[in-house]
């Protein structure tokens, strides 16, 4: 009862894509983990299978919570609103982009030239 999969199917590849990011951080931290234990000169035992116990009650947690009533509905309601989204095309995105850096470089030089201005102006103001 506890390990069922709560409306198996819907929002599958949200709780699949949340529950694999969660387990890779999971993972990493329990990797680092047993590089800090290796480096304290543990013994084989605690070095190993302390990353690989808290690995397994996380990822049961993980599961958990991914099958969570509130949890599930959640992510089950946002994948179904991702699907209505309106998607700019590659063409869109392309000349929006170029705009974006158009205008950040023209800002960039105008307030290089302003900055510069002030330098001078403060300088022959103080001098």
């Amino acid at each position: 009862m506890v390990f069922d999969v709560y409306k198996r199917g819907q929002g599958k590849y949200t709780r699949l894509f949340s529950a694999f990011g969660a387990a890779l951080v999971v993972g990493l931290g329990c990797y680092n983990l047993y590089k800090k234990l290796d480096a304290w000169d543990f013994g084989l035992w605690t070095k190993t299978m302390v990353p690989a116990g808290i690995f397994v009650v996380l990822g049961l947690l993980i599961f958990l919570l991914v099958n969570k009533q509130t949890i599930a509905d959640f992510m089950i309601a946002a994948e179904g609103e991702m699907k209505k989204v309106s998607w700019s095309t590659r063409k869109e995105i392309a000349v929006s982009t170029f705009i974006v850096i158009v205008l950040v470089a023209l800002l960039a030089g105008f307030l290089g030239f302003t900055d510069l201005g002030f330098q001078l102006f403060f300088k022959w103001l103080l001098s």
